[in-house]
């Protein structure tokens, strides 16, 4: 089935947008700071999401002249969040409601990511939606971040469609952005923990929604 505006194809970011687990990576990097004896910065999960895993571990290792490898850095981040992926971070309101309406419309769908490839799959696997996407693609898996368009761009490919036709639901205003400049229709998801983005985000996005279930009034 086609949506509004040739819509065939979906493309989710997973935290903020499926996955309320924004909180968490605040605290992770708070913990990850203390715990080498540094105070953390005001705003300095501000400074971090919009990096990836290897340029988050570089920034920690020359902003706070730690004594650590990039690869001792992420590994530890990656240990400090894993329980809450494992254990606890819960779905979105409205998740499971939009994948039914997709499926039966028959609208394919993917997540497109910057967390930890381990990260995602142990939350996906233990709320039990795994295997409704397509694929999850990482930009570890990809070699870039959110700031340029490779991962949308590789998902496009992989659902067999141009991304004038694939609608990108994100939280984040650089993600947004990015996916507007590589010629996605974007659709602009609430998140409490970038409440300061989000006037600007439903100026640029294709739409947008205070819940993840207005995106579906795309696929009618």
């Amino acid at each position: 089935m086609m949506g509004e505006k040739g819509l065939q194809a979906v493309i989710f970011d997973l935290d903020g947008t499926l996955l309320d687990s924004m909180h968490v990576w605040e605290q992770v990097d708070q913990r990850f700071l203390r715990e080498n004896r540094i105070l953390p910065p005001a705003g300095i999960s501000d400074r971090l999401k919009t990096m990836g895993i290897r340029e988050a571990a570089a920034f920690f290792i020359s902003e706070f002249a730690l004594d650590m490898t990039p690869e001792q850095v992420i590994a530890r981040i990656e240990n400090l969040a894993a329980e809450e992926y494992r254990l606890r971070i819960p779905l979105k309101s409205g998740v499971l409601e939009v994948l039914d309406g997709l499926d039966a419309r028959r609208i394919p769908y993917c997540i497109a990511t910057a967390t930890y490839d381990s990260l995602v799959e142990a939350a996906l696997e233990r709320l039990g939606i795994r295997h409704r996407f397509r694929f999850v693609l990482t930009c570890s898996q990809v070699g870039s971040t959110k700031a340029k368009p490779d991962i949308y761009l590789e998902c496009a490919r992989r659902l067999g469609h141009a991304p004038r036709e694939i609608l990108v639901a994100e939280d984040a205003l650089h993600a947004i952005e990015t996916a507007n400049s590589a010629g996605f229709f974007t659709f602009g998801v609430y998140e409490p923990t970038a409440a300061a983005d989000w006037q600007r985000i439903r100026e640029i996005s294709g739409g947008w929604g205070m819940e993840l279930t207005e995106l579906l009034q795309y696929f009618i």
